[in-house]
């Protein structure tokens, strides 16, 4: 058993809960001094409160997670004009212009923080985003532009996921923008660093195009600070923005490590994506233990091994050149030896735990507690084994556990490394990053801003975040406006003035941004009795009635498994994507924590019928239920069946 914030005990596995005590029970009553009643009335009255869902809060993106949930599954409603599909990816892409990407590869740390989680399962989040994307591209939806040109121009360096989400933020606000880009495709990490049979390339170039079609001009196979000064840049543009990422790796810190067959992660990715790297030649080992190090492993089983291999296509000369190998010689392939090892136990490694299961499943080898501390070198420099030593859970050496294991290839996905050729040193810290402060503005730099990798290698979809953040420190820069201080909560959440003027109910005199919410039950220029508490908290499941959902098992999308008997040349994408129908499925397992989803429950169980629907005509999303506070005794029933946590006790007449 456990008890709610108020006292409240939940009983069993169904979350309901009872206000006092059943005979026997050894866990007290609600205590006096938490009580609100004076006979049947209070001075607390109810309120209808928004705050952020912890899925969002968890997404580093901060994109609006349950809003486009909620019209997947029928529950907001779009203008006539467009359909709930194309409503949906709106949504979804005012802050993430990658749905399909992120649906595929993001490690949804927005599941995790999933407050269906408390009932079953988490709500499949990742699975309906890549329906919304793979829709999109079936529909050719584009990224809408309304704004005035500024008459600005903004220079973004570098074309992957933080600088083209930047560039079309900037467009939206009116800018011109050039991207600068050194390699001759869009798209960094994402195009460079994961391989194709997790991110389609087709479904990759057209979220780029999408982005691109909204008129941001491209600078290709052009490296600022060696084809372009950083200077020039300056004096052409009224603000930069720093996105090169981190498309470098790091060797290995050991003697030996700069053996000429030591590859970092990144190069070995880079070559394979590049088509140049199609086989491997002998046994492999990779170092690491995160994401990286998985995607190297699986494409080197995919590759396959080619034994008795002229030198000029060993793997090394190969991802250290622009060269490629034959493709006539992939037909003579066998079975790759590949072996990861990680310093961590093999259940605490950082990757996620399904791309561990399925690089398992197919065939790689993969040790815990092993830490390299010596490349074996022959005659020529090159490597022909890693000695390595075993460790402690602790991480502790064990004394005399050393180990040489013989290889023809070292890959190290040990983190990564910045490109900062040709830039002022002044730009970077001690470790070769870019700083920055809450609004992504490089300090003492004026014009300059920052965005993705290059200021902390992370996911995605914190370029992504940062990206949005960035933009708009910009927007403010170029509008000679200060710095704005960013909310506490710092994600893109429901807007209720927003949603009332698209339905033209919007208060009287409402002007954007204004605050019209006075807790007020009579005045047309406010919003009766809301409060908006998004940039400030994220409800948590004790603030929730998980008394209301049934349980209902999670519609899993489908995951094509490759195993050891059919993972040579395999790059068929893995994950299958949702049916229309499978996906509204899932999205109504979605518990709309902290705004309402008009179940009726406090209509319902309202002893003085105080709370009432609002007339159709006057009612959408966030302004479904109103209160009468002539009627109202201040009971508090209405919160506390309230599925949602929408509903709190206020101090009122």
């Amino acid at each position: 058993m456990q008890k709610n914030p108020y006292g409240q005990i939940y009983k069993g596995e169904n979350h309901t809960f009872r206000m006092f005590k059943d005979e026997g029970d050894d866990l007290g009553s609600v205590p006096w001094n938490q009580k609100i009643f004076q006979n049947d009335t209070s001075h607390k009255c109810p309120t209808y409160v928004t705050q952020t869902p912890p899925c969002q809060g968890s997404c580093p993106s901060g994109h609006n997670i349950r809003g486009w949930l909620d019209i997947v599954r029928g529950m907001e409603n779009p203008p006539d004009e467009i359909s709930w599909q194309e409503y949906a990816f709106r949504r979804c892409t005012d802050v993430n212009p990658f749905p399909s990407v992120m649906g595929r590869v993001c490690p949804a740390p927005c599941e995790d923080g999933c407050n269906r989680n408390e009932v079953e399962d988490t709500v499949g989040i990742n699975a309906v985003e890549q329906f919304i994307g793979d829709n999109a591209k079936d529909q050719d939806y584009k990224l809408e532009i309304d704004s005035k040109d500024s008459g600005k121009k903004v220079a973004i360096i570098g074309g992957g996921c933080g600088g083209l989400s930047a560039a079309l933020q900037l467009r939206r606000q009116g800018h011109a923008v050039t991207i600068f880009e050194k390699y001759d495709q869009l798209g960094g990490m994402m195009m460079y660093g994961i391989p194709d049979y997790r991110v389609p390339r087709d479904v990759l170039n057209y979220e780029i195009e999408r982005i691109i079609e909204t008129g941001v001009e491209t600078k290709m196979n052009t490296k600022v600070g060696v084809d372009i000064a950083l200077n020039q840049i300056e004096k052409d543009y009224d603000a930069v923005l720093f996105a090169i990422g981190a498309m470098g790796g790091r060797s290995l810190p050991i003697p030996g490590g700069d053996a000429s067959n030591c590859v970092s992660g990144v190069a070995f990715l880079e070559a394979y994506n590049q088509g140049r790297l199609k086989h491997i030649n002998g046994k492999v080992i990779c170092i690491g233990g995160g994401d990286t190090s998985m995607d190297v492993v699986s494409v080197a089983r995919r590759l396959g091994n080619i034994e008795n291999v002229a030198e000029k296509d060993r793997a090394e000369h190969i991802i250290f050149s622009d060269t490629a190998h034959d493709v006539v010689d992939t037909s003579k392939r066998l079975g790759a030896d590949v072996l990861l090892t990680t310093r961590s136990t093999l259940e605490n490694m950082p990757a996620a735990q399904e791309e561990i299961d399925d690089a398992t499943r197919e065939g790689v080898d993969i040790q815990g507690q092993l830490q390299p501390v010596e490349v074996i070198t022959n005659d020529q420099g090159r490597a022909k084994a890693l000695r390595m030593v075993r460790l402690e859970e602790s991480g502790e050496i064990i004394e005399g556990s050393e180990l040489d294991i013989e290889c023809e290839l070292i890959v190290a996905a040990i983190g990564q490394t910045v490109d900062g050729e040709g830039i002022d040193a002044s730009f970077f810290n001690e470790k070769g990053f870019i700083e920055a402060d809450r609004n992504y503005q490089i300090p003492n730099k004026e014009g300059f801003f920052v965005c993705g990798d290059v200021v902390k290698p992370h996911l995605l979809t914190t370029a992504i975040g940062q990206a949005v953040i960035a933009a708009e420190s910009i927007g403010d820069y170029l509008g000679g406006k200060s710095q704005q201080a960013r909310p506490k909560v710092d994600v893109h959440y429901f807007d209720l003035m927003e949603k009332l003027k698209e339905w033209d109910l919007s208060p009287s005199d409402y002007v954007k941004g204004s605050q019209v919410a006075k807790g007020t039950d009579t005045a047309d220029f406010a919003v009766h009795n809301y409060e908006d508490r998004s940039f400030a908290s994220i409800i948590p499941h004790t603030e929730l009635f998980l008394g209301h959902f049934d349980n209902e098992e999670r519609h899993k999308r489908n995951h094509v498994l490759v195993d050891v008997d059919n993972v040579l040349g395999n790059f068929e994408e893995r994950l299958v994507c949702y049916s229309e129908e499978d996906a509204q499925k899932e999205a109504e397992r979605c518990l709309s924590c902290g705004l309402c989803f008009e179940c009726d429950n406090c209509v319902m169980y309202c002893p003085q019928d105080a709370v009432f629907k609002v007339k159709r005509d006057k009612s959408t999303l966030g302004r479904y239920v109103d209160t009468d506070y002539y009627k109202c005794i201040g009971c508090h029933i209405c919160a506390d069946v309230c599925p949602t946590g929408y509903i709190q006790m206020g101090l009122g007449e």
